[in-house]
């Protein structure tokens, strides 16, 4: 695998303006900490697009909201205000503020910041990961925190030298006077503490970056192949105990009675006890010295449930009934004339499938709660710390003051730990507040095993699309009817006032249609079901752009047009960057020069999610019944790439991620409420022998950036998919590939 950095320049938009006015921003100064030095962070007021809509007042800042920290040694901390779990924000953002500090990467450093309002993401107003927005949405803020720091170093060392600022020069975190004098950062920060912030900076100009853009491999990259890097399932502290909880298995359902005699028998185990779980229900949690006597315990509980109140979802039957409502109107998202559906010359008609799909992060979820009756302390890897801050006080009965959120390095997530019920910290505080009831104190780690992980619910939703389509003879799209049947990830959470519009959720239809020119009436039916979902890597662009990107792909085909050349001409001059991911790539891969072994064929694909444009060219073949992926080509339109590195790693593993939903097994079902998985053995996940070799090339942009880390996944299952059916003439509708009913 190998990436290529293309440094011409051929975006129309220029950078954002050097020159910044801030003076309509929020500054703060706070005082050094950890032997003192420089710390300045800064809050964007009116930019918070979710509190707009609700009505919600600035957030008040609260020190010590500090993005950065310069110590006597010339060290400089930065503070992330993300989470970081495999994505590499804890190096992209650093390298915004040591590009605009002319700090010396080798002295920079990172740390992940706890929950407080400071760290709310600009754009966003909560304190969140997610969307791809970490670079896109702090990209100016971070660039600016670097510049004022800078201002304030070069002005101490001004004042102590008695020379003007603007005769001092910076380089690699020294400051250099007119006559030669030298100091580093560290040596002033203190003096530069003293100093006003600055409300006007002037940010470089790109032509003079020299930490952004280039490839820097990651500041956590050793610590983590050297298995020193601790994440929150590793966090320990003195008298510290473990949990284990076992959960109804049926979604919502609650202990009827339950004989915890064998489970107090074990050693190590130190109380037994019933709490509160998800969406109403209940359970039991064991409490012990450490995981195993706790698990033990747990095993050996006897405990008989009450489900005789909650809907008990069998996936065959609601196939059954998805297919039925894809065959009714349902709510209209999308209007268009379909009047020259009937009478089209060439039709497709479509039903595609797609099943419910686990997070699966190699860190199950973990969670230490420290309660006390005038405050709690969490230790989390939280995507979502203002929310899952303020759900910790409403269950503890504190005020949102009286909670300290550790964010803690986690082992991936793809959205499993951005939820809106904040459901494992919850119950954590529950397990917590119990244990303190029962006459005990102490920090508790709430465990769940791969099993709890993969049985625990808040999946990707289960969806059928149909799809009608009609044609000229020419192949010309004249009309398509479409639509989508399946679960709403947001009704019912704080996003929905802003997301879910005339009773659809966005989320359901983001993909559908665009960029094509195509007349579509898009209709949907949001449904409710006892199965708890959520946002997965993606989104709806991970059944969307399958949809999309196999149907177009056909439609060339009943038009006898390259797939290349049809999708271009159904683009249009609209989508320049749609254009150039695709043409970059094809250009790459050698798509239709290149003469390809026989038995392999190529499968093209073209996706925008999260205003980030990717599309693949694949080669695959079919080997033994069963498809075979062996190399990806991928054409990347982020706009400005500020670490390239970054954006090959997050292309691969969304490359993988994406090849998994096709893999046999790739699918959580459900028997009368039950789900029917519980760990790799059943639950498929892509594993380093099925990855294809992988090329990705970046298309070259001074625009700000977007994000990288769920596009790269959305363009790969289809481009598959494509190429497969070019080898076998059989679409494939559903994920996961089932050829043989094809």
């Amino acid at each position: 695998m190998r990436i290529e950095w293309m440094n011409g320049v051929n975006a129309t938009v220029p950078d954002l303006a050097v020159a910044q006015d801030i003076s309509r921003r929020n500054f703060m100064k706070v005082s050094g900490v950890l032997g003192g030095g420089l710390v300045l962070g800064f809050f964007i007021p009116g930019a918070n697009k979710f509190a707009n809509a609700q009505a919600a007042k600035a957030p008040t800042i609260y020190a010590p909201n500090a993005f950065l920290r310069i110590a006597p040694d010339n060290t400089v901390t930065v503070a992330v205000n993300r989470l970081e779990f495999g994505q590499g924000v804890n190096t992209s953002l650093p390298m915004l503020i040591a590009e605009e500090l002319d700090a010396d990467w080798s002295q920079v450093r990172s740390e992940l910041a706890p929950a407080a309002d400071a760290y709310k993401d600009p754009a966003f107003g909560i304190q969140i990961t997610g969307g791809s927005g970490s670079i896109k949405h702090s990209y100016m803020q971070y660039r600016e925190i670097g510049a004022r720091a800078r201002a304030m170093l070069v002005s101490a060392a001004a004042q102590q030298w008695g020379v003007p600022s603007e005769k001092c020069k910076t380089a690699k975190g020294m400051i250099t006077g007119p006559s030669g004098q030298k100091l580093s950062y560290g040596s002033v920060a203190d003096a530069a503490m003293k100093l006003p912030v600055p409300e006007k900076v002037t940010l470089k100009d790109p032509k003079q970056f020299h930490i952004i853009g280039k490839p820097t491999p990651r500041l956590d990259a050793r610590v983590k192949s050297t298995g020193k890097q601790q994440f929150g399932i590793d966090n320990h502290m003195a008298g510290m105990k473990v949990a284990v909880v076992a959960r109804p298995t049926v979604f919502g359902a609650k202990v009827a009675k339950f004989d915890a005699s064998k489970a107090k028998a074990i050693k190590g185990v130190i109380d037994v006890l019933e709490v509160p779980t998800d969406r109403g229900g209940s359970g039991v949690v064991v409490i012990a010295t450490g995981y195993w006597p706790a698990k033990q315990g747990r095993d050996a509980l006897l405990i008989e449930w009450d489900s005789s109140a909650a809907e008990k979802v069998s996936s065959d039957l609601q196939l059954v009934d998805y297919k039925e409502l894809a065959r009714q109107p349902g709510t209209v998202a999308k209007d268009a004339d379909i009047s020259k559906l009937a009478s089209a010359p060439k039709k497709i008609t479509a039903d595609y499938e797609f099943p419910y799909l686990a997070h699966a992060p190699m860190e199950p979820l973990n969670c230490v709660v420290d309660l006390k009756t005038d405050g709690c302390t969490v230790w989390a890897g939280s995507q979502f710390q203002t929310i899952d801050q303020g759900a910790i006080a409403r269950t503890a009965g504190l005020k949102p003051e009286q909670v300290t959120l550790h964010t803690m390095m986690a082992g991936g997530g793809f959205g499993r730990r951005a939820v809106p019920t904040s459901d494992y910290i919850v119950e954590a505080v529950n397990v917590a507040k119990a244990y303190m009831a029962s006459g005990k104190s102490g920090p508790v780690k709430v465990m769940w095993s791969r099993e709890d992980d993969i049985k625990g619910g808040y999946y990707r939703p289960a969806y059928v699309h149909r799809a009608e389509i009609g044609l000229d003879e020419k192949g010309n799209i004249l009309a398509w009817n479409h639509t989508i049947v399946g679960q709403s990830i947001l009704t019912g959470t704080p996003f929905e006032s802003m997301l879910v519009k005339n009773g659809i959720d966005s989320t359901t239809i983001e993909g559908m249609g665009e960029p094509y020119r195509v007349s579509m009436k898009l209709s949907v039916h949001n449904t409710k079901q006892n199965v708890p979902v959520l946002w997965w890597r993606s989104v709806g662009s991970t059944h969307n752009a399958f949809v999309m990107e196999t149907l177009i792909d056909e439609a060339a085909q009943v038009a006898g047009i390259d797939p290349v050349a049809y999708r271009k001409q159904l683009i249009g001059k609209d989508h320049p960057r749609h254009f150039a991911a695709l043409d970059l790539a094809v250009e790459k891969s050698g798509y239709g020069k290149k003469a390809l072994p026989a038995g392999h064929a190529w499968g093209v694909a073209v996706h925008e999610s999260f205003d980030t444009v990717v599309a693949y060219v694949v080669e695959a073949s079919v080997e033994n019944g069963v498809p075979k992926l062996h190399r990806v080509t991928g054409g990347v339109n982020c706009n400005r790439a500020i670490n390239p590195m970054s954006i090959e790693a997050q292309a691969q593993g969304a490359i993988l991620m994406g090849l998994g939903m096709t893999l046999p097994g790739a699918a959580i079902t459900l028997k009368n409420g039950v789900v029917e998985q519980q760990n790799f053995s059943d639950y498929t996940v892509a594993r380093m022998p099925d990855m294809p070799t992988v090329e990705i090339h970046i298309v070259p942009s001074d625009d700000a950036p977007t994000g990288m880390g769920e596009p790269g996944l959305p363009p790969l299952a289809p481009a598959f998919a494509n190429a497969i059916a070019k080898l076998t003439g059989k679409r494939l509708r559903k994920l996961p590939f089932d050829l043989a009913n094809a």
